[in-house]
């Protein structure tokens, strides 16, 4: 089992960039595939991003590639979500997620473990 703990997010401008971490308790922190996922108000939670257990590419949705960067460093049991050029439309809670039995890596169901969530505020 693993807990994780975002932090990081805040109020920002439009443009702005902002980078969220979350902290995992446990030993076996390498061996999870750890995403990112937001929730804006009303909204279903989507995907926005996520990566292996060692680091390898990540892989990203569409509405954020290019924008915002994930990685980890397994040593600090952490996993990073970098948001550059930041939107009004970024405005959500920010969760991560770890999945320990694979499948589809953007669906909210194949994640085991979650984080409380920190909101990220993109005023125009």
């Amino acid at each position: 089992q693993v807990q994780l703990v975002e932090s990081g997010g805040g109020l920002v401008q439009a443009g702005d960039s902002l980078k969220l971490s979350c902290a995992a308790s446990g030993r076996t922190f390498s061996s999870y595939i750890m995403g990112w996922f937001r929730q804006a108000p009303g909204k279903e939670r989507e995907f926005a991003g996520s990566i292996i257990g060692s680091g390898g590419r990540p892989y990203y949705a569409d509405s954020v590639k290019g924008r915002f960067t994930i990685s980890r460093d397994n040593a600090k049991n952490t996993v990073y979500l970098q948001m550059n050029s930041l939107k009004p439309e970024d405005t959500a809670v920010y969760y991560c997620a770890a999945n320990e039995r694979g499948g589809p890596l953007n669906k909210v169901s194949s994640y085991d473990y979650w984080g409380q969530g920190t909101q990220v505020t993109v005023s125009s």
